[in-house]
């Protein structure tokens, strides 16, 4: 018998297990007015937001769909239900969760996540968020941290109002109005002034609903002198029909502010992950990126910031892993509209079995940004002669006085290394797996541990037959 090793041991079927649905409220399949103004309905909205939606829903119908990056001919909006509710309402105690969808989330680990290390936890599933806990300590700071439909018609409904869709518009692409008409879901999180929140808050995201569509809304605002760190997470089990992802992020960052926001997304191959982010940052303040794309079959994903005020920094560090069947197009954008702003990208991107990762990355530096400064680096590594890695860097500089770098690396596995490695007592398929999770350190060590290791664990369990 074959010695089995650490890579072969990982089970993957803990991303996979379905749940049947039962009692849940599905929506009609389609994207009609009738159907808009039921979500509305169903989610108790203020008036200016179902007039959004109907507005949204306009403009949708009147947008192109996007033909510059991978294609998307598959996904099929006549057969996409928008809206699917589990059969609960959202719990402050995990006690309270139906058994069904609370054995899910703790197969995924997040009550253990909870008690661990994190301050706050948002769990959703699919259309609703099934559980919302928030540490009293951190409550105490004046931290506001709820699902959007509270957020919407609670004590915050004027700053909700005041900022949604403000920084991603339903005009900025199809998918942004599709997002404006049918969102349903996602966290809300308001830091006041000089309030440093010590450990991270965190929503995980799961889809179970065959043939749906997600579409949370995360708003974020932390306030001068503030500081955050918060965590998304997400999944869905593998069927044999199209599922969407068309959610989005709006982040603001006040004067002297740091946010970081972390993802690491581990959706199934029959999904296809359309999401919208974006960050505005103030004088002094501080956006960071760390993100980790391993699922999806097609992914358009460009985390985005937008520096405006003198000082300003973002830092980008992620990676991609695109494997049979997947064509992942990720990266970043950022816009210098303020002196003295800086920002770096650095990425890794991984491609075996045939599957096709593309970086494509942004800058813009304009007029009045002098003395900015601007690096990106990717890095990507190519297991086999079938698969593909592209980078595709735009930058659009109007000023004289900045420091604007690129640097691109593309390459594979060495024979040499992997010979190493096997003298040592490895297989072949570990010592490749241990190469690559070295080539993505530049991301897990920056994640908190148990994020850390589930991304190792999801490049090793990819790993899994990419030999030969």
């Amino acid at each position: 018998m074959s010695e089995k090793t650490y890579v072969e041991d990982i089970d993957r079927s803990v991303y996979d297990i379905k749940d049947a649905e039962i009692d849940n409220y599905r929506i009609e399949e389609g994207l009609t007015p009738d159907i808009v103004e039921k979500i509305s309905e169903e989610k108790n909205d203020p008036d200016w937001m179902r007039e959004f939606r109907l507005h949204s829903l306009d403009v949708y119908n009147k947008s192109i769909m996007p033909d510059w990056g991978p294609s998307i001919e598959g996904l099929d909006m006549d057969h996409i239900a928008t809206y699917v509710r589990p059969n609960t309402k959202m719990q402050g105690s995990w006690e309270d969760v139906p058994k069904d969808i609370k054995e899910t989330f703790e197969r995924l680990g997040i009550p253990e996540a909870e008690r661990k290390s994190l301050a706050g936890v948002g769990a959703q599933y699919d259309s609703e968020l099934v559980y919302h806990n928030v540490r009293a300590d951190v409550e105490a700071q004046g931290v506001v941290y709820t699902d959007m439909e509270s957020a919407l018609n609670g004590p915050y409904a004027d700053m909700v109002k005041e900022h949604f869709m403000k920084l991603v518009p339903p005009t900025d692409h199809k998918f942004a109005a599709l997002h404006g008409a049918v969102w349903s879901g996602g966290s809300f999180v308001y830091v006041p002034k000089g309030v440093h929140v010590s450990i991270p808050l965190q929503s995980y995201f799961r889809l179970n609903a065959k043939g749906a569509g997600q579409f949370e809304h995360t708003l974020i605002i932390v306030d001068e002198g503030a500081d955050l760190h918060f965590i998304e997470g997400c999944s869905a089990p593998k069927y044999n029909v199209a599922n969407l992802h068309a959610g989005c992020v709006e982040l603001y960052v006040k004067k002297n502010a740091k946010l970081r926001y972390s993802t690491i997304e581990n959706w199934s191959k029959n999904m296809y992950n359309l999401n919208t982010k974006r960050a505005i940052v103030e004088e002094g303040g501080t956006i960071e990126w760390v993100s980790g794309s391993f699922g999806s079959h097609v992914g358009y994903l460009y985390p985005s910031s937008i520096l405006v005020g003198r000082g300003a920094k973002m830092e980008f560090t992620g990676v991609t892993f695109a494997g049979e069947g997947q064509n992942l197009d990720t990266g970043a954008k950022v816009v210098h509209a303020a002196p003295e702003t800086t920002s770096y990208m650095n990425t890794r991107s991984i491609s075996k079995s045939g599957g096709i990762s593309t970086f494509r990355s942004s800058v813009e530096v304009r007029k009045n940004a002098h003395k900015s400064k601007a690096a990106v680096s990717c890095q990507s590594l190519m297991l086999d002669s079938q698969s593909r890695s592209d980078t595709i860097p735009a930058m659009d500089i109007r000023c004289r006085d900045v420091a604007v770098g690129h640097e691109a690396k593309i390459g594979s596995i060495s024979d040499d290394a992997v010979f190493y490695l096997m003298s040592r007592g490895m297989s072949e398929e570990e010592a490749r797996a241990l190469i690559v999770s070295g080539f993505a350190d530049n991301v897990s060590k920056e994640l908190p541990l148990e994020y850390a290791i589930e991304m190792n664990n999801l490049i090793r369990l990819e790993m899994v037959g990419s030999i030969g």
